[in-house]
């Protein structure tokens, strides 16, 4: 058990030496090992998993296009299972906590998960699934999406998960781009306790596209429409399979699966990742930087909707080895601190969630988890958007009580894995600053022209060759999209991120936000990022969200949406957060008008749609408002501005 507070330094934090003794990774020596030759450590890593066939080449360049272990085969399923039967067969691989309190959680042992994911395998073969073939998974977080999305990629499958939460037209578009011929779903799931019908929208969804079999797990037990020779339940199909099911031979660069960006305007873009540089990348993160042991009980509150999911609440911790944790609901559902509840029961020594749920658990106050010690956590983890100073302090102290290093972790969809942030064993942590890179990879921040900007100033962050082995290798369908996207802003050798981002003297790197998210008044560059981290240090907000709107005499000017715990005058507020951005900004970066809301419109992953909030001001079209947890903000917020 972790005791001791981490080392402060100024602002800087140290793992202490009980730490660091314990870490997987503790010497800073490995960034240089790896800075010197990248391909080679690359390829030390991928030695450690299991190959059918090793590579003839670790790193293929032709931009914009790159391979990684050329010529290798595998099958990531081996990797994750069975290769962990010969020591860890009963070890539990995961255990999942179901929504409504009175339902038991279940334990499923490496054992238990390797053969219903054979048994699954064998039976999506029967209907016909061929490797290459794409597999459309749209489930809740209940086991069977875990065993769906391994079977898929035991017999060559491409899975394409989509968000439970997503409407049936986003699921449309999904399964109409990939040409599934089969889905996965349920009948129903549990949602603050109400039973959602999960098979309505999933009927819908198939209307028009070339699904022709559904799988239907029997999760609620609602009644659904049922279509004699399309639908199968889960458990018929799978009662009398074998528990073996060959492993398919992949080659590195095969496609495991393609995962949609949503976005608000426009097609969502299919991003494809393939079986071999994914795997060595999410193996590797996910055990040095959560620092993955055979005790631990690993916790990302990630959907598998989500790339987080697919890698830190899947394939990573099946690599590693580990136990880890899956949930079914919300956090703060049926009681606020059920998310504390969960890491006291189980154990949990990793807690891995978004900025967003951390102010949402400070919203309701430190008095509401004072009871609870939180011993067992020795690390803890921040994802999905840049993380305020105020909400990383809260963190830090009321749950990590200054014992818990902060990984706060800088990736996307597009590459697959985390590639920034400190390693736990190794340091140093700044409130809201994310750190440097996973070792073996190179970034820079360049100016406009594509010059290396020095220290303490804010450019566009950049992936340099030879990028991470799990880097994107195109858009599905749609390879104008991937040339213009990622490789036209620098030429086709440096993958452009599309983030701000700005490094301090001891080069940790700050993300400031997405470059869309620049306001420029009167010339000026202003980050949305900077004004939101600015309001945050006002001790009665608990969220916000800034957005540039079109003026006349500035060309553009930033409008403010806060959140206050504290019921006081909005033109007080206001006055306040002005006064506040004065102080750690300037007058420069004043917003027009700071509206008080009750809540802000986000995505099930916890992201702010500020692109949302821009449009109530242009007139433009809203888009599907049916992919946010919450699209009854957007109504209150319209009032508020009309008002």
């Amino acid at each position: 058990m972790n005791k001791s507070k981490l080392i402060k330094k100024g602002n800087l934090y140290y793992p202490t030496k009980e730490f660091k003794k314990r870490a997987l990774l503790n010497s800073s020596k490995i960034y240089l090992e790896a800075a010197k030759n990248p391909i080679k450590f690359w390829e030390k890593l991928a030695k450690e998993l299991f190959w059918q066939k090793k590579w003839k080449k670790a790193f293929l360049h032709n931009p914009p296009y790159f391979k990684w272990f050329v010529g290798g085969k595998l099958n990531i399923t081996e990797n994750c299972l069975d290769r962990n039967l010969e020591k860890k067969k009963n070890k539990v691989a995961f255990i999942w906590e179901p929504e409504p309190t009175g339902e038991r959680e279940r334990y499923f042992t490496y054992y238990d998960l390797y053969r219903e994911v054979n048994k699954l395998a064998n039976a999506l073969k029967k209907l016909g699934v061929k490797k290459g073939d794409r597999v459309g998974i749209y489930l809740p977080m209940i086991p069977e999406v875990i065993i769906s999305m391994l079977a898929c990629a035991r017999i060559g499958a491409i899975h394409v998960v989509v968000f439970s939460a997503f409407s049936s037209q986003a699921l449309n578009i999904r399964l109409q781009d990939t040409k599934a011929k089969i889905l996965i779903t349920s009948d129903g799931y549990y949602r603050r306790g109400k039973v959602i019908n999960l098979k309505q929208n999933a009927d819908k969804g198939v209307n028009g596209t070339e699904v022709k079999k559904i799988i239907v797990v029997r999760r609620t037990g609602n009644e659904v429409f049922w279509q004699k020779n399309r639908d199968f339940w889960w458990e018929e199909l799978v009662k009398n399979e074998k528990d073996f099911c060959p492993p398919a031979t992949m080659d590195s660069e095969d496609t495991l699966f393609i995962l949609y960006t949503s976005g608000s305007t426009g097609k969502p873009k299919g991003v494809v990742h393939t079986s071999g540089g994914y795997m060595v990348q999410a193996n590797f993160t996910a055990k040095w930087i959560f620092d993955l042991k055979e005790d631990d009980i690993f916790w990302s509150m990630a959907d598998v909707g989500w790339v987080t999911g697919h890698t830190y609440s899947c394939y990573g911790p099946l690599l590693a080895g580990t136990t880890f944790v899956i949930f079914e609901g919300a956090p703060d559902w049926p009681a606020p601190d059920r998310w504390a509840q969960i890491i006291e029961k189980y154990g949990v020594t990793t807690f891995y969630t978004a900025p967003t749920a951390i102010r949402m658990f400070e919203k309701y106050g430190a008095d509401l988890i004072k009871k609870y010690k939180f011993d067992t956590l020795q690390i803890l983890g921040s994802v999905g958007e840049p993380i305020d100073t105020a909400a990383w302090k809260w963190y830090f102290k009321k749950v990590g009580k200054e014992r818990c290093p902060i990984v706060d972790t800088w990736w996307q969809t597009e590459t697959g894995g985390i590639l920034i942030t400190s390693l736990p064993g190794i340091g140093p942590f700044k409130p809201a600053f994310t750190g440097i890179p996973f070792p073996g990879l190179k970034f820079d921040i360049l100016d406009d022209k594509g010059k290396s900007l020095p220290a303490g100033k804010e450019g566009n962050l950049v992936l340099l060759p030879p990028f991470a082995p799990s880097l994107l290798r195109g858009v599905y369908k749609n390879p104008k999209k991937y040339l213009k996207t990622y490789w036209s802003e620098y030429g086709n050798k440096i993958y452009f991120t599309s983030d701000t981002a700005y490094k301090d003297k001891n080069g940790l790197i700050r993300i400031v936000g997405r470059v869309d998210d620049v306001i420029k008044v009167a010339g000026h560059r202003i980050t949305t990022g900077e004004l939101e981290n600015a309001i945050a240090q006002h001790p009665d907000i608990t969220e916000s969200a800034v957005v540039g709107v079109h003026d006349e005499i500035k060309g553009e000017v930033p409008v403010a949406f806060v959140v206050s715990k504290e019921k006081k005058k909005e033109k007080d507020i206001e006055k306040e957060v002005k006064e506040e951005i004065r102080k750690v900004i300037g007058p420069i970066a004043l917003p027009k008008k700071v509206y008080v809301v009750p809540d802000l419109p986000k995505t099930r992953s916890g992201k702010i749609m500020r692109r949302i909030l821009r449009k109530l001001f242009t007139g433009e079209e809203l888009g599907d408002l049916s992919t946010l947890a919450n699209p009854e903000s957007v109504k209150k917020i319209k009032e508020i501005i009309a008002k």
